[in-house]
């Protein structure tokens, strides 16, 4: 028997007695359980997803002028940078912005290094002696997208989106000490400033210019070092001028001289302290389910946003819920009593739940299959199944843990998708156990290493089927390989786990926990016969199996099959069944995106954001909502990739919209979203405003389903096409937004 078993066989024999068996299990079952405590736990997988923003500024240049001297040059060099797939550019008057997009899976430090080498090592490309500012890097990535935000209001009157700024910048300190956080900023109000109201009498009366107060001002607000004096053996650093700190301070300043007296600032202008020039504009606001989210205030409230980022390599769900801890600890100290905060972003949160969900998913699918080997085959059976399939996931989450990936949705789902094909290995080995078994006439210890080694071979040869199938999607390019990525490699990894479990493990447990009687068998032949499945199969087979009569069944049975097949493919013709990527994922949130026409003021994009809250206050789902006035929202992964970090101006505005968690509303995210943008882009279409329903995409984001880019030497002929493009999308029935 030795001499005659082959590769699979060996293994079994070799493992089936020795006390290093259980040890590799166990050490299996607690590398796992490690995985789990350890891996950061994320809504989305980690990849690479490197942008940078240049921007190059030009005073008093026009925008032909910028495109001509800064953007064309400036694209010749940085397409010569390695790793780069698109550089883009906007002329605006006085400035250039250049979008560099590397390729996905790019590391992130070297790539900017690159970027930082070619900028500063082409200065020349700058032309010299037309006032081109110094340019300014903008690097951005994944983790650049905040993972929680917490928006400050207040029911109390009198209480301005200015003084909550005041509050959240008194907070910042506090929250960015919280371990793994990485960016932290406020959304809201414009800064505080010290307003200067001059007097053109009194300035006329004193004699004093505008350009001598400016002088003034400048000298004023300004400090350097300035050498040392050394004196009795000691050295004094000195440092000549301070900086205004006070309101007082900058009303004493001497602006001139009039009359053989000095001529204070405060004599020629009103000064007084507050909010910069209104540019931008934020408020919360209530809706039918607000309630459920514990918000107990009816309407719209003045608020400010912060924006909280974690590190890379970081659990979301611990730094989220630190971070939220640490403001519970600063309500009566840095957070005054009638300042209200309201999650409204919890990716730590989703990302904790969804982890759970999945997880769950994962136990229910396990105990399923382990109900059907005890169902068919036996109890016993049926836990060797369970703890090997218990010990296959364990040890894959901890290769998924070693080779970089965290536990995100992508992840997870892919042991989900993969666990039908992990148990197979494991149900093969036993049922084959059990059928030699049933056959009789050889021990326990006999009978396990032939079983296993009948099996062996197309056992080993499935597997490698399934990772040759598998395996080739790691190396799709773009943003969908990298992001789909922990399916192919954990089912591989899977797959090659659970094959050494079935050849090691499988067989140990059988000859633990299989019971036999005196001769090595569980009952004659004749048994397995006079079995009720047996007989099941008999009578449903038995037809097909028959020769002549048998032959006609066949035939029969193979059209039925065919002509099933060509009826599902039908469906597709027919647009029964629609082809996606993937499935519409169920979110709480969705997004409106606002562009005004070019010109238009802050005022008029506000009131347009105002009555378009005005009816998604009427949808019954939407717990509150943050309006974003002449500026961006906090973006998520889809934001980064379109790059809405950009979108500021007075003719911009965003709405984020949360809706109530899932398993309090019947209709999904995407219901809503498609219910609402009709009319809301009826209330855009009144004021000339283009109105985007923009949601969380189940998968990687991009630019647009449908880009269509238009090049030529003409600029006046490229938006005459560009005009036409756009009449055509927007004349397709399948189409409902398109942006230029």
């Amino acid at each position: 028997m030795k001499s005659s078993l082959g590769f699979s066989g060996s293994v079994a024999r070799y493992f089936l007695t020795t006390e290093i068996t259980p040890l590799l299990a166990l050490v299996g079952l607690l590398l796992g359980l490690l995985a789990v405590m350890i891996t950061p736990r994320e809504e989305e997988p980690q990849i690479n997803v490197t942008f940078a923003n240049l921007f190059i500024p030009f005073p008093g240049a026009t925008a032909k002028e910028v495109e001509s001297l800064v953007s064309t040059p400036a694209e010749q060099v940085l397409s010569e940078i390695e790793g780069v797939k698109h550089v883009y550019s906007t002329s605006r008057p006085g400035q250039a912005v250049l979008t560099i997009q590397y390729r996905v899976g790019e590391d992130r430090t070297s790539a900017i290094l690159r970027l930082y080498d070619a900028i500063y090592s082409n200065q020349d490309w700058l032309p010299p002696g037309l006032g081109v500012g110094q340019p300014i890097i903008k690097p951005m990535g994944i983790d650049d997208v905040p993972i929680l935000t917490l928006t400050l209001w207040s029911e109390e009157e009198g209480v301005t989106s200015h003084q909550l700024q005041k509050v959240a910048h008194a907070i910042e300190v506090e929250l960015k000490q919280v371990k793994g956080t990485r960016d932290l900023f406020t959304i809201g109000s414009s800064e505080d400033v010290v307003h200067v109201e001059l007097d053109p009498v009194a300035l006329a009366g004193y004699g004093i210019a505008l350009s001598d107060l400016r002088r003034a001002l400048e000298l004023s607000n300004a400090t350097r070092t300035s050498g040392s004096l050394v004196a009795d053996n000691r050295e004094v650093l000195v440092q000549a001028g301070t900086f205004l700190t006070t309101v007082e301070e900058v009303e004493r300043l001497v602006v001139g001289v009039h009359g053989g007296r000095p001529v204070y600032l405060d004599d020629v202008a009103t000064i007084n302290r507050g909010a910069d020039q209104l540019e931008k504009m934020v408020w919360l606001g209530t809706g039918p389910a607000a309630e459920r989210k514990g918000i107990q205030a009816v309407g719209e409230y003045p608020a400010v946003t912060i924006a909280v980022a974690k590190q890379a390599g970081t659990n979301a769900v611990e730094v989220a819920s630190e971070v939220i801890a640490r403001f519970e600890q600063l309500k009566g100290i840095f957070v005054p009593d009638g300042i209200e905060a309201t999650v409204t972003r919890n990716y730590g949160e989703t990302a904790d739940a969804k982890a759970k969900k999945l997880i769950t998913k994962l136990i229910f699918a396990t105990l399923s299959v382990v109900l059907l080997v005890l169902l068919f085959i036996g109890v016993r059976e049926a836990v060797i199944v369970g703890m090997a399939v218990v010990i296959t996931l364990a040890m894959t989450l901890f290769a998924s843990w070693a080779w970089g990936f965290t536990l995100n949705r992508v992840s997870l789902f892919a042991l989900i998708f993969s666990i039908g094909i992990l148990v197979d290995d494991a149900i093969v080995v036993v049922e084959n156990i059990h059928r030699h078994l049933q056959l009789g006439g050889k021990k326990l210890l006999e009978v396990i290493p032939q079983a296993v080694d009948e099996v062996g071979g197309p056992t080993i040869l499935a597997t490698f089927t399934v990772i040759a199938a598998l395996l080739p999607m790691a190396f799709v390019t773009g943003l969908m390989g990298p992001y789909m990525s922990p399916i192919p490699i954990n089912a591989s990894i899977g797959m090659l786990i659970s094959l050494a479990v079935a050849f090691v493990v499988t067989p140990w447990m059988a000859n633990a926990l299989i019971k036999t009687d005196g001769h090595g068998h569980s009952g004659p032949v004749k048994a397995v016969e006079e079995s009720r499945l047996y007989r099941l199969f008999y009578r449903l087979l038995h037809g097909f199996l028959r020769r002549g009569e048998g032959r006609g069944r066949r035939w029969l049975l193979a059209g039925v099959i065919l002509l099933l097949i060509i009826a599902s493919m039908a469906l597709v013709v027919t647009q029964s069944v629609v082809l996606k990527m993937l499935p519409f994922d169920n979110k709480s949130e969705f997004q409106v995106v606002v562009d005004m026409p070019e010109g238009s003021s802050v005022e008029q994009t506000t009131r347009v954001l105002s009555e378009l809250a005005a009816y998604l206050r009427t949808v019954p789902e939407v717990t509150d909502y943050q309006v974003y006035s002449g500026t961006a929202a906090p973006i998520n992964f889809n934001g980064l990739v379109r790059q809405y970090y950009l979108r500021q101006g007075a003719n911009v505005g965003d709405i984020q919209v949360n809706l109530v968690d899932q398993k309090l509303r019947q209709r999904k995210s995407h219901e809503v979203a498609t219910a609402v943008r009709a009319p809301l882009q009826e209330i855009g279409q009144r004021y000339a405003a283009n109105v985007k329903i923009v949601e969380v995409p189940p998968g990687p984001p991009v630019q647009s389903p449908l880009v269509a880019e238009i090049y030529g030497l003409d600029y006046n002929g490229q938006m005459k096409v560009a005009a036409e493009v756009k009449e055509i999308l927007s004349s397709s029935a399948e189409v409902v937004d398109v942006d230029e």
